[in-house]
């Protein structure tokens, strides 16, 4: 099976602004998750809304392929890469107004030629600095928080 168009598919439903799109690439039974979903999302309606709750902070939300697909016809690893701006409150945060840039991995299942159970990995404080919530990596911010959270400071190796 060539699994391009259903990539394509689903990453042409997360930038279409569309919640119904996920059901022309989803099983019935689909189950998604991501760093911002507390426990899996189950049927693409319930996936639908959480992409619109998405698409309201960053109305310009896009997905963009950015490597080779890897498969074995059953399960796929579909690098790519979302953009947008945070132009509205999100979860509680308000809008930044920044650009934002996320590599992520699919990694899906298939079943009858259709997405079955989807994972998005992507790293969720790499988002954060981006948006100014937290500090950049390897800042003097981000060693007051490691503190704060009980990891205390290492000596630098040389």
């Amino acid at each position: 099976m060539n699994v391009d168009p259903l990539i394509d598919a689903w990453e042409a439903a997360w930038s279409g602004k569309d919640p119904a799109a996920f059901a022309e690439v989803c099983a019935a039974g689909v189950h998604y998750e991501d760093p911002l979903t507390p426990e899996p999302l189950e049927g693409a309606a319930e996936l639908g809304r959480h992409a619109s709750r998405l698409w309201a902070a960053f109305p310009d939300a896009r997905v963009q392929r950015t490597g080779e697909r890897l498969t074995n016809e059953r399960f796929v690893a579909a690098p790519c890469k979302a953009l947008g701006t945070h132009r509205a409150p999100l979860e509680g945060l308000p809008a930044t107004n920044k650009f934002l840039v996320v590599h992520c991995v699919f990694y899906c299942e298939l079943h009858r030629e259709r997405l079955l159970r989807v994972r998005a990995f992507f790293d969720l404080y790499e988002a954060a600095t981006q948006l100014g919530v937290l500090p950049g990596r390897g800042s003097l911010g981000e060693k007051a928080l490691l503190v704060l959270r009980g990891f205390g400071l290492r000596a630098a190796r040389g």
